[in-house]
């Protein structure tokens, strides 16, 4: 895209054209990293994912039982199994079994690489890979 500009007193125009960064490019996410990182993205994005996974974070042991936590949101057991399934399998909660019931608690790594990849770059720095 270019910038009209007028020079002073001879009403020529002189063209200003903007610039690009070409360096950009060489700051792209891995296409494979940017699909996992998406996959964990769209796992998350869902009200009650969001809920279960903010239960597990701030359980006072870091830790949630299935049991617990269809209680707490009021819904029936498959479906709260069937949302930690997406988030387990996405990499985001870890899973233990444990007698009859499945305990959950935050993938550290996986909270790592969505908070990587949500914080802001300094200015001048190139992104850190996820």
């Amino acid at each position: 895209m270019a910038i009209s500009t007028y020079g002073e007193g001879s009403g020529a125009v002189a063209e200003e054209a903007e610039t690009c960064s070409p360096s950009l490019a060489c700051h792209l996410i891995d296409r494979d990293e940017a699909g996992r990182l998406a996959a964990m993205l769209k796992a998350i994005a869902d009200p009650t994912r969001l809920q279960l996974f903010r239960l597990i974070e701030r359980a006072p042991t870091g830790e949630a039982c299935v049991c617990d936590l269809t209680e707490c949101l009021g819904l029936r057991q498959p479906t709260v199994s069937h949302h930690l399934k997406v988030m387990t399998e996405a990499g985001l909660l870890d899973r233990e079994p444990r007698g009859t019931w499945v305990w959950y608690s935050v993938n550290l790594d996986g909270l790592r690489r969505i908070r990587a990849i949500l914080e802001p770059v300094p200015e001048g720095e190139p992104a850190a890979a996820a």
